[in-house]
């Protein structure tokens, strides 16, 4: 039986833009195995597997290329909306995922995703950092993900970033997020100058991925961060990267509102090959 399998662009109201996502509907349990074959395949920074376990309610798990991860925002974003789009979901979802159940909803235009507020905490510079990003940073710290946070000057600075791959790679990290306070001079759509109130880049080489497009994870991180900073607990992100995208948050307590956009590329189907594939692989490994 072939199995759906689509591309959503998620935190961007318009196609090639925002964080690609696969979204993948098995019609029953599939290996790992499989599914991290299906995402190498897929080559974007997460593909979603979704299995229904009753009404909204949904397994969900994210694999990279590379690794499965235990949270993905912009995949989460993308299989809510595929869900709602195909009518296989009505009201608020529910995802049992690896950092527990995660909610959707929607928020007039855009979807609001309920995750875990992941403060980062001072910590030392890896050695190595400032030489691998390519510029001065004035504070860092981790959170509970793994990742590194790295505040820069200035917006400029984050955008302007050139950092060498290979050298973040060595780097003790998931990911390592830069992130500035908004430049309020500047102006026009693309800039965003009075738009948002801090800017941000995610890259994550040890799993696989230079340069993540929009990356909801990392605003748990950055929505605390910058709350405390700015005195706010409603703030809006833009991610420069190429792409770029839009995330909002809202900081409760112990979780953080995610909203966005999106929309769907394309859909497809991998074909029956591709399943028989998977059953032949439990069948050897039994």
């Amino acid at each position: 039986m072939p199995i759906p399998i689509s591309v959503v662009d998620a935190f961007s109201e318009r196609p090639f833009r925002g964080n690609p996502a696969g979204v993948c509907l098995p019609p029953r349990a599939m290996d790992a195995g499989w599914m991290q074959a299906v995402a190498a395949e897929m080559n974007l920074a997460e593909t979603a597997f979704l299995r229904p376990r009753g009404s909204d309610e949904f397994d969900l798990r994210w694999f990279t290329p590379e690794v499965e991860v235990d949270l993905c925002g912009h995949a989460t974003l993308a299989s809510a909306h595929r869900l709602w789009e195909d009518g296989l979901a009505e009201g608020p979802i529910a995802f049992h995922t690896r950092s527990g159940i995660l909610t959707a909803s929607r928020n007039g235009e855009e979807i609001e995703l309920d995750f875990p507020s992941q403060p980062p905490r001072e910590a030392p510079a890896p050695p190595g950092l400032s030489e691998a990003l390519g510029a001065p940073f004035l504070w860092t710290g981790t959170n509970a993900l793994g990742d590194l946070v790295v505040q820069l000057e200035d917006e400029r600075a984050v955008r302007d970033l050139e950092p060498d791959f290979a050298a973040l790679g060595r780097i003790p990290a998931r990911g390592i997020v830069v992130t500035a306070a908004a430049d309020r001079s500047g102006s026009g759509h693309e800039r965003r100058g009075s738009g948002h109130d801090f800017v941000s880049r995610f890259f994550a080489p040890r799993v696989g991925i230079d340069e993540d497009p929009v990356t909801g994870s990392a605003h748990c991180a950055l929505a605390p961060f910058w709350s405390a900073r700015l005195g706010r607990d409603e703030l809006v992100g833009w991610q420069a990267s190429r792409r770029g995208g839009i995330v909002r948050t809202r900081l409760a307590g112990d979780r953080v509102a995610l909203g966005g956009r999106a929309v769907t590329v394309w859909k497809g189907e991998l074909s029956s090959e591709a399943e028989r594939t998977e059953a032949q692989g439990r069948e050897a490994g039994s």
